[in-house]
């Protein structure tokens, strides 16, 4: 009798197992040598809020200088310190020399275009260098470090921010992983499947700032959660009931 449910608790194992590993495996119907072009790779775009480097240089430093921010005058040999640019609640950026500048919706690439064409009436073939500051991505739910995290670039797929955050849990839902992303006030919510090449291509595949993503978890780890708790609550009760106890039978004695 003890042999035969030995065998079959193996074989529940051994199914659960196999199970599992479709829960956990990421693109499962990629083949060896396959290429995928993903289309929806873009740049970011400036958004309300964002907090911008730009730095304008030409052969010719001080004629470049009064189109650049600075806070602080040298003193012993220490340059000041540049001032980034806000992007007011209008899309604006307040810039030296030239004024308001709109730049939302814009992605760098098209704001270096319309930068060098507004100063091409003061400046010589002007170098015009834009960062974006605050480029964040938030990662929240079932993986191993949740949290907000800076992004040093222009880009960063949602496979590099779940890195960022120690991988998915084991427990975590691959196939169904939420992005929500902010529109000018506007939230979309999108969703991807990691278990599918697919993913590779859907329009968040690569985030853009103030991205969250969310990894839901599994009902496996839902349920140990509430085991968990309901498993604690045991032991206090059982803990205050055993100490109850032997101070009325102490009492007793």
């Amino acid at each position: 009798m003890f042999k035969r449910f030995t065998i079959v608790g193996l074989c529940a194992l051994f199914f659960a197992s196999c199970a599992s590993r479709k829960e956990v495996v990421y693109f499962q119907d990629a083949t060896n040598f396959e290429t995928l072009v993903n289309d929806n790779i873009d740049s970011y775009r400036f958004k309300v809020d964002d907090v911008v480097s730009i730095h304008i240089s030409t052969l010719d430093p001080e004629a470049s200088l009064p189109f650049n921010l600075f806070k602080g005058a040298e003193e012993g040999g220490f340059r000041p310190e540049q001032v980034d640019y806000i992007v007011d609640k209008e899309g604006n950026i307040d810039f030296p020399v030239l004024g308001s500048v709109k730049i939302e919706g814009l992605s760098p690439a098209e704001v270096k275009t319309l930068l060098k064409d507004k100063l091409a009436d003061y400046l010589k073939n002007p170098i015009v260098n834009i960062r974006l500051k605050n480029f964040t991505v938030t990662v929240l739910g079932a993986v191993n470090k949740p949290g907000t995290y800076p992004v040093n670039g222009e880009q960063i797929s949602i496979l590099e921010a779940i890195g960022l955050a120690g991988d998915l849990h084991i427990k975590g839902k691959r196939e169904n992983v939420l992005v929500l992303r902010d529109f000018n006030g506007t939230k979309v919510y999108n969703h991807i499947d990691l278990t599918s090449k697919k993913a590779l291509d859907s329009p968040v595949y690569y985030l853009t700032q103030n991205d969250v993503v969310y990894v839901e978890p599994n009902k496996s780890l839902i349920t140990s959660s509430s085991l968990d708790n309901r498993t604690s609550n045991a032991i206090s009760i059982a803990s205050i009931i055993i100490t109850s106890t032997v101070l009325l039978l102490t009492q007793r004695n």
